[in-house]
Formats: structure tokens, C-alpha cells, sequence
């Protein structure tokens, strides 16, 4: 026998008004279809829930169990219902680190005052594509090397790349680096959505790589003096720390940053989303030529 969510609704029902009675008055069923309910509900889990006297009903050791799980299952079932209805009403922007950079904040206050109607809410996941793929956002910047065939997407711009060194690290004394001073010291790297990789530098000089998986992690390493980072310049601006500083590479590539999308369902803000986006880069681009 299948397992329905109208079983566990009355499971709960049942235990929360203490009658059957009341739990279909609760549900706006009848006391039998209530009775059926956790019969099936029974039969399905193979365990008794309930402990039924004249006076009380109480949930047995395995009833204490399954409501318990039952509670999670219809508050995830609260969450997806309200999900669903508000998904016009909410812009989700999904990122791996550092959002927008410099103008993460004009970009929130901007939307408000364009599309009061419309919440945006910046989503950090740690994730390649910045959780688009897992569902968790509508849109997402991201700065990682990725196949952007799958994906509706636009280039927002090119970011020059910066050293993160520990503050007292003596390379710091300098107001800009190259690639070759840093190849004798161990690079941590985010390999799932940083940007830098061992392809930076030449075969025979490439510098030691150590992993890691978040970037508290990789300024936690940072920080102590036992690796040094190369990001983007959106880092900067992003997570300023004590103990850790940021120099720029004057030999390194810029960082492609690209606003990505479902293609196939884009979330009706989107096309607003990449206007407002693309004028910021735009006007930031202008104001420092």
C-alpha cells in the first residue's frame, strides 16, 4: 500500500486536536474517512502509531517517530506550496562568493526602486554554477570555468585578478605582484567554483596548490601565512579581513563574468535583471576610462 500525504495530514490531525473527532473537523472530512486514514497509514509503515483508549489517544514508540518526521514532511510541504506561489513575486540571485562585487549594493537598491514588487534575495551557494543548477536560484554570476552552452547568458565583464597574501607576508610591502613572484608559494584553490587554476602559469613553473571547498577556509589559509589566493577583483570589495590583503597581478588574465539563466524557463524578471545589470558594468566601465 502507497503512503499518501493525506494519511500523515490526518496522523498529525489526530494527535495535535487529542480526538478523532475533532481532526475531522480539522480537515473538513468525515470521522470514518479520519479512521481509514491512519488504518492505511498503519498498514503502509507495518507499526502501530497510536495508543487508542476511552480517555486519551498518545502516540506509540514508532508513532512518536513517524509524527515527528510527519511534521517535517508537511512543514517542507508549506515551504514548496509557498515557494510556488510567491515565484513571480521574488527574484532569487545565486552566487558562490561575491555576488556582484562593488555593486552588489546599487544593483539591490536600484531593483527596489524599479521593481518594488519584485524581492530580490542573493542566494551564496557553493556550487559551480552558483545553484542554478540545484534548483536554489533563478539566476546566478558566476566567475568559474563552465560550459555556458546549456545556459541563457550574458557577459558582464572582465575582472582583473588580484593576490591575496597574509598582511604581514613581506611580498605584501608591494603595491602589485606578477604571477612568477607568487610561483614559489603554495596557491589554495577552490577547485569546485574558484576561478584560478594551475594553468596560469608556465609548465616548470607552476607553484604548489593546496584545496579547499569555501572561501572562509581559503582566507582562514590565507591569513595564517601558509598560502596565498589569486580572485577576482569582486573579492576584494566583497571580503575585506584582518590579517589579509589584496594586491593586483599585473601579468594575469582578467576573469570573465557571466549573468547566467534557464534558458528554456527564465524567471519573467530576468531580461529586467541582465538590463539593469549590463548598465551598471557599463557605467562603471565609463567612469574609470
Amino acid at each position: 500500500m502507497d503512503l499518501e500525504l493525506r494519511h500523515l495530514r490526518c496522523l498529525v490531525a489526530i494527535v495535535d486536536t487529542g480526538t478523532f473527532t475533532d481532526a475531522a473537523i480539522e480537515l473538513g472530512i468525515s470521522q470514518a474517512a479520519v479512521s481509514r486514514n491512519l488504518l492505511a497509514l498503519e498498514r503502509a509503515l507495518g507499526v502501530r502509531l497510536l495508543h487508542r483508549t476511552s480517555r486519551s489517544i498518545t502516540p506509540t514508540t514508532a508513532g512518536v517517530q513517524v509524527l515527528a518526521r510527519a511534521r517535517q514532511v508537511m512543514a517542507e510541504i508549506e515551504i514548496l506550496m509557498s515557494e510556488a506561489r510567491s515565484g513571480h513575486t521574488r527574484l532569487r540571485v545565486g552566487h558562490a562568493w561575491s555576488a556582484f562585487g562593488a555593486h552588489t549594493t546599487e544593483f539591490l537598491r536600484r531593483w527596489a526602486a524599479a521593481h518594488p514588487d519584485v524581492e530580490p534575495q542573493l542566494v551564496r551557494t557553493n556550487t559551480a554554477t552558483g545553484g542554478l543548477t540545484e534548483g536554489l536560484c533563478d539566476l546566478a554570476v558566476v566567475r568559474s570555468h563552465l560550459d555556458l552552452s546549456r545556459f541563457g547568458h550574458v557577459l558582464l565583464t572582465q575582472e582583473p585578478r588580484y593576490c591575496v597574501l597574509a598582511a604581514d607576508d613581506a611580498l605584501a610591502r608591494k603595491r602589485s605582484l606578477t604571477l612568477a613572484q607568487i610561483g614559489d608559494r603554495t596557491i589554495v584553490i577552490d577547485r569546485r567554483t574558484g576561478s584560478t587554476t594551475i594553468d596560469l602559469w608556465p609548465e616548470g613553473a607552476r607553484p604548489r596548490i593546496e584545496f579547499t571547498h569555501d572561501v572562509d577556509d581559503w582566507l582562514a589559509a590565507i591569513a595564517s601565512g601558509r598560502c596565498v589566493g589569486v580572485t577576482p577583483q569582486a573579492t576584494t570589495t566583497q571580503y575585506r579581513r584582518d590579517g589579509v590583503v589584496y594586491r593586483p597581478l599585473r601579468d594575469a588574465p582578467p576573469v570573465d563574468v557571466h549573468l547566467i539563466w534557464h534558458r528554456e524557463d527564465p524567471h519573467p524578471a530576468t531580461l529586467a535583471a541582465v538590463d539593469l545589470l549590463t548598465k551598471l558594468y557599463q557605467e562603471s566601465s565609463s567612469s574609470t576610462r
